[in-house]
């Protein structure tokens, strides 16, 4: 394993820039996710580590060696493709052995590296046949059993389980994250999906329109997004934002008008001026449904999806804003029905008009 390092990497084709000055790390062993949109950036960043994409400026560095302009083969990675690549006409263990083969590797080497592949990714009985022969869990297992074999320093996964359906999404996340802790290997994975991002990354890199919004841990992206983008990508179902007005702060605890109503925030260590337009943020999980006439912000249900332990319930504000709330799963409420909302101050974020958290207290 290896640590990997961007130093102000920008990525042009022609003359539309695509990748800004984006400076980050993984350490060794550890399991960073890049995430954002689609279009945002985040698999062509991952081709400028592997060489598969030039870097128009800034350095990229594995381990010790500077290989911003080494070819893709000699940096000591291995990537894993969404599509799965693999030969059809090869057995699985033809497939793992191909590269290794094509590289002069003894025969008895190359086998040593299979058979202990194939016990991690338990493709045993498995490689005597053919791709056509195996599910796509399984296909996707004997290409990531192919870079396993290289024994690379790092390993990149470029969206790997977004052709596989969700059941079989959930179980290939465990297996991956199974495969980290056993390899201890450095491995970068980029996807559009947070909630892959939040349960497989040590770190992740949100990426937005080429540029890096926020760097940290999962749990610190949720609870501390710096910008308003972080804040509705990071989290399922996303976070609600209404359009709100400072009122006043004070020891720590601002209280902002949303229309007729104010809602208080605690955890606000910025001085604003009064009725700057902010944008107030609350998760669904946050909010408590309550008696509407014993709540100050009242809604109207719009829609209940009721998914057996859990319940999303649309709703909307006096105001006519749309409020998600995720509640318990048997919930008994109608269409039409009058609500309450309760936020949680401490749960409350609020961003400035440019997309920028206040700072905390």
């Amino acid at each position: 394993m290896a640590r990997v390092t961007l130093a102000h990497t920008d990525k042009f084709y022609g003359t539309t820039q695509v990748i800004f000055d984006v400076s980050l790390s993984a350490e060794e062993g550890e399991f960073v996710v890049f995430v954002g949109p689609s279009g945002c950036g985040k698999s062509t960043l991952l081709r400028m580590v592997a060489g598969l994409e030039a870097v128009s400026s800034g350095t990229i560095t594995i381990g010790e060696q500077d290989v911003t302009h080494t070819p893709p083969a000699d940096r000591g990675v291995a990537m894993v493709f969404q599509s799965y690549a693999l030969y059809p006409h090869m057995s699985v263990r033809e497939n793992m052995d191909f590269g290794l083969k094509v590289n002069g590797m003894d025969r008895a080497d190359r086998d040593r590296r299979i058979n202990e592949a194939a016990a991690i990714l338990q493709l045993e009985d498995y490689l005597g046949r053919k791709p056509g022969q195996l599910s796509g869990g399984q296909r996707q297992r004997v290409a990531i059993g192919r870079a396993i074999v290289k024994q690379p320093q790092v390993f990149l996964f470029d969206e790997p389980l977004s052709n596989l359906d969700a059941a079989l999404r959930i179980k290939m996340r465990v297996e991956l994250e199974n495969l980290h802790k056993e390899l201890a290997s450095t491995m970068i994975y980029v996807t559009h999906d947070q909630v892959e991002a939040m349960t497989l990354a040590d770190k992740i890199v949100v990426l937005n329109a080429g540029r890096v919004e926020q760097v940290g841990a999962p749990l610190e992206l949720y609870h501390s997004p710096r910008t308003r983008f972080v804040a509705g990508f990071i989290g399922s179902p996303s976070m609600n934002f209404l359009d709100v007005a400072m009122r006043r702060i004070e020891q720590h605890t601002a209280t902002v008008d949303y229309g007729s109503h104010s809602v208080d925030v605690s955890g606000i260590g910025s001085t604003v001026a009064r009725d700057e337009p902010l944008s107030l943020g609350i998760r669904p999980e946050h909010i408590r449904l309550v008696d509407a006439g014993n709540a100050e912000l009242q809604a109207t249900v719009r829609v209940i999806e009721a998914l057996g332990n859990e319940s999303y319930v649309y709703t909307q504000t006096d105001n006519g804003d749309d409020v998600l709330v995720k509640t318990e799963g048997d919930i008994r409420l109608t269409r039409g029905e009058p609500v309450g909302l309760e936020f949680t101050a401490q749960r409350c974020h609020l961003f400035h008009a440019d997309g920028t958290a206040l700072s905390a207290a």
